[in-house]
C-alpha cells in the first residue's frame, strides 16, 4: 500500500508495530485468522486479494460467519483519549482487543485474554461480586455468546470456545442449557487493587454500531473515594 507507514497499518489493524515488522521479516509466521483479517481491512484489500492474503497465511479465507475483530480508527482514537477512564475492547466473543494504560492499571495484565474463560474458569480475579450479582452477569455474557453463535455460525474459533467451556465448566453449561437471555446492565462493581485497596465502580457496556465490538468502561463517581484512588493509580502508572 504506496504511502502507508507501519505504525498507521498497526494503529487501523490494531496490532503492534513491532508484530507488523516481524511479520514482514517471516519471524512471526501463525498470524490469526482475526489479524490476517484486520490486516486485509487496514489494506483496503478487494475480495480476490483477501482471499490470496488468508491463502499466504496458511489460512481458509473466511467466510460471512466469521467474527470481525476489526477496531475502528475512530473508535481507536476515542479510547486512547480517554486516559483518565479504565476502558477497553472487545470483539463478539469477548477476546480483548485492546485496552487502555488506566484499565491496565487498575485490572493488571490479563493472564486469560477471553472475559468468559476468565469468568468461568478458576483464574483469580480482581473483581468482587455478590451472588445475585453473579447471576445476572453470568447469564448476560453466556447470552452474548449465544447470540454470537447465531450470527457467525461458521467461526472456529467461536464454537472451540463455546464446546470447551461446556467440558471445563458445569456452570455454564446449566445457563447455556436454561436457555435465558438477558442484556448487560450498568453495575457496580467492587475491584480489589493491589496497591490501592478497594474501588467501588460503575461498569458500563457500550456497543460500537455495525462493527460489533463491545467497550467496557469503569467509571468513579465524582469526588468519591474511588476517583482519588483512580488518580493516584493514574500517577503510579506515569511514575
Amino acid at each position: 500500500a504506496p504511502g502507508l507507514r507501519r505504525e498507521e497499518l498497526g494503529l487501523v489493524a490494531g496490532v503492534s508495530v513491532d508484530y507488523v515488522v516481524r511479520l514482514e521479516q517471516g519471524r512471526a509466521t501463525a498470524p490469526s485468522a482475526q489479524v490476517v483479517d484486520a490486516l486485509s481491512h487496514a489494506l483496503r484489500l478487494n475480495p480476490a486479494e483477501r482471499e490470496l492474503f488468508f491463502q499466504l497465511a496458511g489460512l481458509r479465507p473466511p467466510d460471512r460467519g466469521l467474527v470481525p475483530a476489526r477496531l475502528a480508527p475512530g473508535v481507536r482514537r476515542l479510547l486512547d483519549r480517554l486516559d483518565g477512564v479504565p476502558v477497553s475492547a472487545y470483539d463478539a466473543t469477548w477476546n480483548l482487543l485492546t485496552a487502555n494504560a488506566m484499565w491496565t492499571a487498575l485490572m493488571g495484565e490479563p493472564p486469560e485474554p477471553n472475559i468468559v474463560r476468565s469468568r468461568f474458569g478458576p483464574g483469580p480475579t480482581r473483581v468482587l461480586t455478590w451472588p445475585g450479582q453473579d447471576d445476572t452477569f453470568d447469564v448476560a455474557i453466556v447470552s452474548d455468546l449465544r447470540e454470537a453463535s447465531a450470527r457467525y455460525p461458521n467461526d472456529p474459533g467461536l464454537k472451540e470456545l463455546i464446546a470447551g467451556l461446556h467440558g471445563s465448566s458445569e456452570r455454564f453449561a446449566d445457563v447455556w442449557e436454561s436457555g435465558v437471555m438477558a442484556r448487560h446492565e450498568s453495575t457496580r462493581k467492587t475491584i480489589v487493587h493491589p496497591e490501592v485497596g478497594e474501588l467501588a465502580l460503575d461498569c458500563d457496556v457500550l456497543t460500537v454500531p455495525g462493527s460489533d465490538v463491545r467497550i467496557v468502561a469503569s467509571t468513579a463517581e465524582p469526588g468519591s473515594e474511588a476517583a482519588g484512588k483512580l488518580a493516584l493509580l493514574a500517577a503510579l502508572g506515569h511514575r
